[in-house]
């Protein structure tokens, strides 16, 4: 499986790959975890590694994201049958411009790559995705901005990214990186009025079309008496 979930912060992303974790658990006899390292400041860091982070200079922050978006795009990744990614290179498209001060449209260098535009990057990094795992399914989890606000002010993060005046710009902006994704197997859910036992049974549902041979023959093996 190699699955890529995006989303607006409080969409339920980081609550749906926990349950896909423990169903391929399930269904495989194993699991693979979502690599989740593409926020700034990565919650894996220390609080001091994450202010420090925050205090660098935007092109300084760049470099960083840039390296941690193609080096979960190396081959070593994509050895193992399961390479999972959560926000990866569509929420940097989506957020450096709006709030880490840098991939703006016509960022990059003249007579340069337009990598430095993060949308275009976003093409870019998928090629590569498609390339090394052509079965790769993007699911893009959504819901109302009055719900969205609704948790952010329940259950705000330490270091929270999407501003409440943002939301409705930032859902928008997802939807529209998703809709010009060169990943064509994908679906959408809405989390806005579904629980999360509700969101992980229409994800089961939504994915099935799109199971590999591989994904296949795993779970035959693992329901083999």
């Amino acid at each position: 499986m190699n699955i890529f979930l995006i989303g607006c912060e409080h969409t339920g992303k980081t609550t749906l790959a926990g349950k896909i974790m423990a169903w391929m658990e399930d269904i495989f006899g194993k699991s693979s975890h979502f690599h989740d390292h593409f926020t700034v400041p990565c919650d894996e860091l220390s609080p001091e590694a994450q202010a420090s982070y925050l205090k660098l200079h935007p092109q300084a922050k760049e470099l960083l994201q840039r390296y941690m978006i193609r080096y979960h795009t190396s081959p070593e990744f994509y050895s193992d049958a399961h390479h999972n990614l959560l926000g990866h290179v569509i929420e940097e498209a989506v957020y450096a411009p709006l709030y880490y001060g840098y991939g703006c449209k016509n960022s990059g260098a003249p007579g340069r790559s337009p990598e430095g535009e993060r949308t275009e990057l976003a093409r870019t990094i998928e090629k590569i995705m498609l390339e090394r795992a052509p079965g790769t399914v993007m699911v893009l989890l959504t819901a109302s901005p009055e719900i969205v606000r609704l948790r952010m002010k329940e259950n705000p993060h330490t270091h929270q990214v999407v501003r409440d005046v943002d939301v409705e710009h930032v859902l928008r902006r997802f939807e529209e990186e998703y809709v010009e994704s060169l990943i064509q197997r994908k679906f959408v859910l809405d989390t806005s009025r579904t629980t999360p036992e509700q969101t992980m049974t229409q994800f089961i549902a939504k994915y099935e079309p799109f199971h590999t041979v591989a994904d296949r023959k795993l779970m035959a093996e693992r329901t083999r008496p």
